[in-house]
């Protein structure tokens, strides 16, 4: 019974976010947008708590930043931001967007997800994205936590040769990430990763082009985050 009534509750919720919030082009939609990006996106949260913390030298992890935050980051000499979610029709892209032009800011997406793996040509668009992109750049999700730590995680890997076991670290409690939720599908990638590592060296990228398998990922993690032998 409670299962259905949050089915319903989430499926009211979805239905209320979907109605409004993606046109800022009017005084009245832009009002509406601002609201939904409040209350629906819930930057209202993310006034005071940025979670934005150094990756690497030029390289910033954060959650959904406003258009002031982003104002601030144009400050500090920030020029790109990655965002992870997607590009959106909704009050947290638009407004995004329209900052980002404003202040002369390369605005690039790399989508990828927090409860569930990104499939291979995702996740190789990610790592050739990240080892590519001009620095100073602030990559984001929507809560800084997952899969901001994710990217974060697989930048020091690739591009800085950390270890796996010190990139994971880009993944914790420090930044709000709870591996035991559903969320710790970010985790079990790099868990794969790092067992693979243990048959012979191949580079991050090597693995996702030639043996990562998004689908396989996502039924080792529904089946209790089983290690392949």
């Amino acid at each position: 019974m409670l299962e259905t009534l949050h089915k319903k509750l989430k499926s009211w919720e979805r239905s209320i976010r979907k109605s409004f919030g993606d046109d800022i082009s009017t005084p009245q939609g832009r009002r509406g947008a601002w609201w939904h990006f409040q209350i629906f996106d819930h930057a209202f949260l993310r006034v005071l708590w940025t979670n934005f913390y150094k990756v690497a030298d030029g390289v910033y992890r954060s959650n959904h930043p406003s258009p002031k935050r982003l104002e601030k980051y144009h400050e500090m000499g920030i020029r790109t931001v990655l965002n992870l979610r997607g590009a959106e029709q909704q009050s947290h892209w638009l407004f995004e967007k329209e900052a980002c032009e404003k202040l002369g800011l390369d605005l690039v997406i790399c989508k990828i997800y927090a409860r569930r793996p990104a499939t291979r040509e995702e996740m190789l668009h990610l790592i050739d994205t990240l080892t590519t992109l001009p620095k100073p750049f602030v990559l984001h999700c929507k809560s800084g936590a997952d899969r901001a730590g994710l990217a974060s995680a697989i930048y020091q890997i690739a591009v800085e040769k950390k270890s796996v076991a010190e990139a994971k670290k880009q993944l914790s409690f420090r930044y709000l990430h709870i591996k035991s939720s559903k969320t710790g599908v970010c985790d079990y990638i790099l868990d794969l990763y790092e067992e693979r590592l243990k048959h012979g060296h191949i580079e991050l990228r090597d693995w996702f082009d030639t043996e990562y398998d998004g689908q396989a990922v996502r039924n080792g993690f529904d089946d209790g985050r089983r290690i392949p032998l």
